[in-house]
């Protein structure tokens, strides 16, 4: 490709990076965000009993609605974030997923379970298309900002594993919820105080993409990166609610403990977390697209190895497919904060994440009943289906994606 680009000028003194305590709340929220969404799957065994299911895949689908609204819902609100604020819609946020999870720790049958998941879907759904482009809006370094907020969010994915376990083991399922539920809506008075009134919506402001590229081969690069999020996101939302039930089936005989699981699950999303830092820093320093395709190459033989392996092998297997799944996760945002002006960015971003996690949502539905009829040995091979479809889909990338600008400095 021969398209000329243009870097965008420097970013006025008035966009000057947000402050520290803003920056670290935005991260937290992130983990807070991810969090919510896998309490029930760190707690659906334990919920099925106390709601006289005979088994835990029985319950599992009635989490689907969370999923499905992450999605959904974030192309409303990535629209509101660029209209109306960014500010106002992290204040929904907080306060919304906190009053939602209290709600749930009060449900008494599988529907009111599901209606209460399916609003903590509908609040969940505004960090990603309004937190993020957030955080970005006045970023110097985009790759490295994407991949520290990446590690935040998956820690949450992380203490999700490990505080649920603990709180289950010593207060019961519905604690599970409250806790976090209260110290969310802490976080939204604590930001409501340090986050300074937007002067402007970001519709609003003069503004323009990092690198110009032409419409057309803009459309296809964020075409494609949707299709392969779809993807993506399948085996992201398959592993992150079945990898403790996993766990508790190939670690039968060695431990059984729900707590000690749980810290061991943690254990693998922690050391995963580390993908994205490190993504993130060589964001700027290699081609995106073959770079890109390598991470979901990586992924097909750990999902292999861990359709196998028991016990410790397991976790070691386990923990290479969780690197590779969250190593891949900074590329569409990277390119969507390089390639899309701000004042669109919360819009093009929740058209994104609506498409991908609306239909991904689907695999937490299926996850309880696929694996009740193929174990999950033959559900991982079949995620293992679903990286070479994405490297496939990756194929179609426009070359540009990666032969402008991409090696140079943000911004």
């Amino acid at each position: 490709m021969t398209h000329t680009t243009a870097a965008a000028a420097p970013a006025p003194a008035a966009f000057a990076d947000h402050p520290r305590t803003v920056r670290g709340l935005l991260n937290i929220a992130h983990a807070l965000d991810h969090l919510f969404l896998l309490i029930f799957a760190a707690a659906v065994s334990t919920i099925a009993v106390d709601m006289g299911l005979a088994q835990w895949q029985d319950l599992m689908p009635y989490g689907a609605g969370a999923f499905f609204m992450f999605g959904l819902g974030a192309w409303p609100a990535g629209r509101l974030g660029d209209l109306w604020g960014r500010r106002s819609m992290m204040l929904i946020f907080f306060f919304g997923m906190g009053a939602a999870a209290v709600l749930t720790a009060f449900a008494q049958t599988p529907w009111q379970l599901a209606a209460c998941l399916t609003l903590i879907g509908v609040f969940a759904s505004i960090y990603h298309p309004v937190g993020i482009p957030m955080l970005l809006e006045r970023s110097s370094n985009p790759g490295a900002t994407i991949g520290f907020n990446g590690l935040a969010g998956n820690l949450g994915v992380a203490v999700a594993a490990l505080l649920t376990g603990f709180l289950i083991q010593w207060l019961g399922w519905r604690a599970a919820f409250v806790v976090p539920g209260v110290v969310a809506m802490l976080c939204g008075l604590v930001f409501a105080r340090v986050c300074p009134r937007e002067q402007s919506a970001p519709a609003q402001r003069s503004g323009g993409a990092k690198v110009h590229l032409p419409a057309p081969m803009l459309v296809r690069a964020l075409v494609v990166m949707t299709a392969a999020a779809i993807t993506s996101s399948v085996l992201f939302n398959f592993t992150t609610n079945g990898n403790g039930l996993l766990l508790a089936e190939r670690f039968q005989g060695v431990m059984q403990d729900p707590a000690a699981l749980g810290l061991l699950l943690a254990l693998v999303y922690a050391l995963a977390s580390v993908a994205q830092v490190v993504v993130g820093q060589l964001l700027n320093r290699f081609p995106l697209k073959p770079f890109f395709m390598c991470m979901v190459v990586a992924q097909i033989p750990m999902l292999v190895l861990a359709s196998q392996a028991q016990g410790w092998w397991l976790f070691a297997a386990l923990t290479g497919v969780m690197v590779f799944i969250f190593g891949a996760i900074p590329f569409t945002d990277f390119m969507i904060a390089r390639y899309v002006d701000d004042r669109l960015r919360s819009r093009v971003s929740g058209m994104r994440l609506g498409v991908s996690f609306a239909v991904s949502s689907l695999s937490v539905w299926a996850l309880g009943p696929v694996v009740k009829a193929m174990g999950f040995g033959s559900s991982l091979l079949l995620l293992a289906g679903f990286s070479m479809t994405t490297v496939l889909i990756l194929s179609w990338l426009p070359s540009v994606a990666h032969e402008q600008g991409l090696g140079s400095a943000p911004g």
